[in-house]
């Protein structure tokens, strides 16, 4: 790998400098952002370094030294900034819980290059193929919440925006030159109501195991007490879930439901390091939900034969038609529309508009396709 060399970043760590980074932005027609976090690390993830580049200056700002960042609000709400993200849905998401910073005015790169039909949209090969980079991607995982930052890791960081205009400005281009620059800003500013939305209510955490649904009622309280324990154990330790006991061990302690160390681990399967480290833990909350009442997946509804008709028959007509222009399938219509056109059943361009209504561009050039497509299913159906 060539070495890669930049202008040194502005580190930002204090009041006066944030404010300086804020008088700098406010002067930008366009700016580049990128986050770090300490998913992996933290039993509650936090922001741990915001990335800005203009066409001049890559900025890095310690969010840990700075907590209150009210004066970054009225940039990312402003409609006469464009702010470029690449892969926008996590850090806006990200930054919302933080900081509670709503968004206008975006362009992502990696869905325009989606958009445009690229086989391979991560940053790292955009980077390589518009500009021969190739970033280091050993610290894709690191511990962004440790300080000091090593330089190798900094200069990461840094290049994840350093390039962010120039790429935006191609791939502007290219979405331009394919009449994709309506349907690109329809995207863009989806996303940034997406980050309005409320987060939806937590479920409780037995449901969010994978196969939990195949448990029975007994099983299930059992596995929802040996969550409690999990969660309790990785808020003390302020460690993630995962890396205090991983979910398939759940599963299988609550399948077996041993009532001994030795039943934990000839049973169960643990091994020697956790069966000693949170075996008696473990066993007390085997017992706390063989005790406890039984648990029962959410019952929903059964669709209809006749939406599952019209849900099928939009799905492939979306794959179809994704195929025709090179694109993924979600990208001719997102899951969430296609399946409340499946539920509402337009018979109309009228009653199709409001359905579409966020997402005018596929109305405009979809939407008579929909219809006959819902047309036809209804033929089969009936």
């Amino acid at each position: 790998m060539n070495p890669i060399h930049l202008p040194p970043a502005v580190w930002v760590d204090t009041t006066a400098g944030l404010r300086a980074l804020v008088e700098d932005l406010q002067q930008q027609s366009t700016i580049a952002v990128d986050t770090e976090s300490n998913s992996l690390h933290a039993y509650q993830e936090q922001v741990c370094l915001i990335q800005f580049s203009t066409s001049e200056k890559d900025y890095l700002l310690d969010p840990l030294a700075l907590p209150d960042l009210t004066l970054l609000a009225p940039i990312f709400a402003a409609p006469e900034i464009e702010k470029i993200f690449h892969a926008a849905e996590y850090d806006l998401l990200c930054l919302r819980r933080d900081f509670a910073f709503t968004f206008e005015n975006l362009f992502d790169t990696m869905w325009a290059a989606r958009l445009l039909g690229y086989e391979k949209v991560g940053l790292g090969a955009l980077l390589e193929r518009h500009f021969g980079v190739q970033p280091d991607k050993r610290y894709q995982r690191a511990n962004w919440a440790k300080r000091p930052l090593p330089p190798e890791q900094l200069l990461y960081a840094q290049l994840d925006t350093h390039y962010l205009i120039p790429l935006r400005q191609r791939l502007g281009e290219a979405l331009e030159e394919a009449g994709l620059c309506a349907l690109a800003e329809e995207d863009f500013a989806r996303f940034a109501r997406l980050s309005l939305d409320a987060p939806p209510e937590p479920r409780p955490c037995w449901q969010t195991i994978k196969k939990s649904r195949h448990l029975n009622p007994r099983q299930a309280a059992i596995l929802q007490a040996l969550c409690e324990f999990r969660e309790k154990i990785a808020k003390r330790q302020n460690r993630p879930r995962f890396k205090v006991i991983g979910d398939r061990e759940l599963m299988r302690i609550a399948e077996a439901a041993p009532t001994s160390l030795r039943a934990l681990t000839r049973e169960a399967g643990l091994n020697r390091r956790l069966t000693e480290r949170y075996g008696k833990g473990l066993l007390r909350a085997v017992q706390k939900g063989l005790q406890a009442g039984e648990l029962y997946p959410p019952r929903h509804p059964h669709p209809s034969p006749a939406y599952l008709e019209r849900l099928d028959a939009l799905r492939s007509w979306r794959k179809r038609t994704a195929r025709r222009i090179g694109v993924e399938s979600d990208i001719v219509l997102p899951r969430t529309y296609m399946e409340t056109i499946a539920a509402e059943n337009p018979r109309s361009l009228d009653a199709l508009r409001p359905l579409m209504a966020d997402i005018p561009w596929r109305y405009q050039n979809y939407g008579e396709e929909i219809l006959r497509v819902l047309n036809d299913a209804a033929r089969f159906t009936y």
